[in-house]
């Protein structure tokens, strides 16, 4: 496993890391037993970063996580969020005082810890004055029951606002092929400050997974069945809604001709691209069975041509791929 350093953290964290969205049930069903071999199969092969979130079933996600690492949490990076998913709160989002204490010590139960090694608040609350939520964060890493605090899905000025407050160590942004907003202001800001960063959606929401048809049938309780429609987010309407999704899927095709020139699948191809950008900390994959934790691995230890990101570029051209889609993610209501 490769391990970098983790912006001004203590931490050295796992290239790839273990993202648990799908474990909160958003993404159809599960095995529950496979999760847990899952979890310890990526334990044995050095993935040390495990990220989850109240909001990913309100607490169904940590609890799963949690029941899975059992006696060997003190060995990995611990990351959870809070900040979204409350229907009472204006636009499902609240980041006050009230809301982080009580939601932290609801995670702590959910993961069976006294601590997390990385606290981010979810998503931006415009209703919640950036001083109250950053004074919070100070105050839990004070009370030992976090390390390290920072953001997610925030925009540059309201990270820079939050920076005069106290520092963000951490933050967490989508970032593949398909979504590469953050190429321009926000991944140049956090390697000029020394900023962790953690990159989620590393495989397009399985897109870049290479298994999608033209026809493809989603099952009802998966998010993807909506074709991209999850609130308001524009982002994901370019890579599942109907104009989209068959160019998207063109363009997978001929991705799996360039990997195969590495002898590699397309999931370790797309995982190496996600990695290769100099932003990146960890990449995000969300691992449903150990042997997708094996098939992943696959993309350590070998780099990508500077001809052939040009290549990738270039197909995406061809198929009018939309690779920074409108809005912007705080702009926009969670359902």
């Amino acid at each position: 496993m490769e391990h970098r350093q983790f912006g001004r953290t203590d931490i050295k964290v796992s290239a790839i890391g273990f993202g648990c969205w799908e474990i909160g049930g958003t993404y159809g069903p599960i095995d529950a037993a496979q999760f847990q071999q899952a979890v310890h199969r990526a334990l044995d092969c050095g993935v040390n970063c495990f990220d989850t979130a109240e909001a990913y079933g309100m607490g169904t996600s940590e609890q799963a996580l949690g029941r899975a690492l059992g006696s060997r949490r003190r060995d990995i990076c611990l990351v959870t969020k809070v900040g979204v998913g409350y229907p009472e709160a204006p636009n499902r989002r609240d980041s006050s005082r009230a809301r982080i204490m009580a939601s932290l010590e609801q995670s702590l139960r959910n993961l069976n810890t006294d601590y997390v090694d990385v606290y981010l608040i979810h998503w931006p609350d415009l209703n919640t004055p950036f001083d109250a939520t950053m004074q919070t964060l100070d105050d839990v890493v004070r009370q030992g029951k976090v390390r390290y605090v920072g953001a997610s899905n925030f925009r540059l000025s309201q990270l820079k606002t939050c920076m005069k407050l106290r520092r963000i160590d951490v933050v967490q942004y989508g970032w593949n092929m398909f979504d590469r907003r953050m190429q321009q202001e926000i991944f140049p800001w956090c390697v000029a400050n020394d900023i962790g960063v953690m990159a989620y959606g590393s495989l397009a929401y399985g897109m870049l997974a290479g298994a999608f048809t033209s026809d493809m049938q989603f099952d009802e309780n998966d998010w993807r069945s909506k074709r991209g429609v999850l609130g308001g987010l524009n982002l994901f309407r370019t890579m599942f809604g109907e104009d989209h999704f068959p160019r998207n899927l063109r363009a997978v095709e001929e991705l799996k001709t360039i990997a195969a020139r590495y002898g590699k699948t397309l999931p370790q191809f797309a995982l190496r691209w996600t990695l290769s950008n100099p932003a990146i900390h960890t990449g995000l994959v969300g691992f449903r069975r150990p042997a997708e934790v094996d098939e992943n691995i696959g993309a350590l230890g070998w780099s990508i041509a500077p001809a052939d990101m040009g290549a990738i570029d270039a197909i995406f051209a061809r198929h009018d791929v939309v690779t920074e889609p409108p809005g912007w993610l705080e702009d926009d209501p969670i359902d």
